[in-house]
């Protein structure tokens, strides 16, 4: 008996010490995504809200680099390659730090995401970007600090951050145009070596039409020859011409891939060319 309530007692104990109380965040966190043109623009910040303090000038000072939200980095993230205030800014992930003063914010673009808070060390060159922007006093209170993505355009949206009666904008643009007319030129030029190769790969796999399959590889193989065909290129037609039943054409196919997978060092094409030749050669 006395086992009995030891193991409930122990049970209890460890089922209360893993058990976690949820309560709301005080600050709690949004994600959200916009796209703008032809870029994918993304968004996660945490939302602290007023509660009747004062906030730019008080509880977030004038003169001092802010959070520009609450908890970890608030952070934006680009498909594409996009300019700021004619500055150019890479595509991918930054950390968002704003300069309040009363008549021009400073938001920075931060390389370095994985502060909890602004940096310990804050380092210039982990500064993408500097935008230096006048903010405008709302007629309406906005509770709860909010970042979004507005006057969305083709080739453009304002990142506006917005808290008590302040908003501050930065116009960021995006190469919709560019990306644009090369999907245009891409599509009208036809399809590349590596769609005919993806359509063979496919044809071959599924056991599909294997003259298909024959054509689209052979289409792959000329459209790279002038610059040297990848060796798993002609490794995929020797298979083909395999299945097709053209042994002698496959080990000669299967040479070629041998012979530049060995100038690249690929082990495992090598032995995989090396194994069919010995194959294909039996009578």
């Amino acid at each position: 008996m006395k086992k009995i309530v030891l193991v409930a007692v122990f049970f209890v104990a460890s089922f209360t010490l893993s058990a976690q109380v949820k309560t709301p965040a005080a600050s709690p966190r949004a994600n959200f995504e916009q796209t703008v043109g032809l870029t994918d623009i993304e968004i996660d910040y945490s939302r602290p809200s007023a509660k009747g303090r004062a906030i730019f000038g008080d509880l977030v000072p004038f003169g001092k680099i802010w959070r520009t939200g609450a908890n970890q980095n608030s952070m934006i993230t680009f498909s594409d390659d996009v300019t700021v205030d004619g500055k150019t800014l890479k595509k991918g992930k930054y950390a968002l730090f704003v300069t309040p003063k009363a008549d021009n914010w400073e938001v920075i673009f931060y390389t370095n995401t994985e502060n909890w808070g602004t940096p310990e060390k804050f380092e210039e060159s982990k500064v993408a970007a500097r935008v230096n922007v006048k903010p405008e006093t709302l007629n309406r209170h906005v509770e709860t600090f909010t970042i979004s993505l507005n006057n969305v355009d083709n080739d453009f949206a304002h990142l506006e951050f917005a808290w008590e009666k302040t908003v501050a904008a930065v116009k960021i643009e995006v190469p919709t145009k560019k990306t644009a007319m090369a999907n245009i030129e891409k599509v009208l030029a036809g399809p590349a070596a590596s769609d005919y190769f993806a359509s063979a790969q496919y044809y071959y796999q599924s056991n599909g039409d294997i003259k298909k399959a024959l054509e689209y590889v052979n289409k792959a193989t000329e459209m790279t020859a002038e610059k040297g065909t990848p060796f798993w290129y002609n490794r995929l037609k020797s298979l083909i011409q395999a299945k097709a039943g053209d042994k002698k054409g496959a080990i000669e196919t299967a040479k070629v891939s041998l012979e530049a997978a060995e100038k690249e060092g690929n082990a495992d094409y090598v032995k995989m060319n090396k194994d069919s030749i010995a194959e294909w050669s039996k009578k």
